[in-house]
């Protein structure tokens, strides 16, 4: 059987744990418990992912080995017989919009033959993203808020009044706040879950033209995955804060530490992308449980023919 072939075989596979994960995780909804709903997810992702006849390896994932028991970066999973897949994976992305009742709150993994997935440290990254049908070098994470505003409204024709702006809220950014405001742009702001902002500013989901800031470099890998799905344009550095992270990065084979990456560099190939939704949000719907029935909403994404599928399913709980 074909890479191609056996990686969209496992796809279907792996929406099945998706789906369990976000299960899993929605019996903790605004209960305030991150942690026990991200565990809840973790559990059931692994266990779905153990199941899949792959010899399989988590290349971004709940950390390090001494910080996470499961589904650690470069932990092996999998029943060990079939393709050597590289897996980037957040069994809940969004804990504390979990926690909160919030939306948006997601189960995400993505999948790619061997090598296809930059094998990233837990470490920050800043972003910057837009959407398909662009010219290529429309955006630039070293140049301004205000420039790439510029040069966005230029390449759609349009005028930077136009343009909306995906920003995580955080302090750190306020930078990128006012210079978006300064262009003449407009800002969406979200509490969390940028892996959702990013897809949502490449035309998924939410109305926005590109993302900036600066957020976890695991979900910098996972967004990538899904733009090498559905086209766009990406770049990404990662930002090390400690002598401890750089070491991570060292551990991990990055010796260039202030490496600007492309889009093909973060994820490159045959790459499957799987979002279940644990909470309504832009993307998907989140999990439903009525009359003992579990209904799910999953958005896959597959390179290999740039589709988009979004499956419903129902099953016993």
């Amino acid at each position: 059987m074909s890479d191609t072939r056996a990686l969209t075989r496992l796809a279907f596979e792996a929406v099945r744990a998706a789906e369990e994960a976000a299960i899993a995780a929605s019996y903790w909804v605004g209960l305030g418990e991150k942690e026990s709903a991200d565990q809840a997810a973790v559990d059931a992702l692994r266990t779905g992912l153990n199941a899949m006849a792959m010899k399989g390896r988590i290349v971004i994932g709940e950390g390090e080995r001494d910080e996470a028991p499961m589904l650690y970066i470069g932990e092996e999973v999998g029943t060990g017989e079939g393709p050597e897949i590289d897996i980037a994976l957040d069994p809940l992305e969004g804990t504390t919009l979990t926690a909160k009742g919030m939306e948006n709150a997601l189960a995400v993994l993505s999948l790619s033959p061997r090598g296809g997935l930059l094998y990233a440290p837990d470490t920050y990254m800043d972003k910057i993203a837009v959407g398909p049908g662009l010219p290529a070098g429309v955006i630039d994470l070293d140049a301004t808020p205000e420039a790439n505003v510029a040069n966005l409204a230029k390449a759609k024709n349009v005028k930077p009044s136009e343009i909306t702006v995906c920003v995580l809220e955080r302090e750190r950014h306020q930078y990128i706040v006012d210079g978006v405001k300064a262009a003449g742009a407009r800002v969406r702001m979200i509490p969390e879950g940028d892996v959702a902002g990013l897809m949502g500013s490449a035309g998924l989901g939410a109305v926005a033209d590109m993302y900036i800031g600066r957020g976890g470099a695991p979900e910098g890998v996972l967004a990538a995955s899904a733009l090498c799905c559905i086209g766009g344009q990406m770049q990404g550095r990662l930002h090390f804060r400690t002598d401890e992270e750089r070491g991570r990065a060292h551990r991990v084979g990055v010796t260039d530490l202030d490496r600007k990456y492309d889009l093909d560099e973060l994820a490159s190939g045959h790459n499957v992308f799987i979002a279940t939704g644990v909470t309504n949000g832009d993307l998907v719907d989140g999990v439903r449980i009525e009359n003992g029935m579990a209904h799910t909403h999953t958005l896959l994404l597959d390179s290999a023919d740039h589709s988009i599928r979004r499956i419903r399913s129902t099953r016993p709980v």
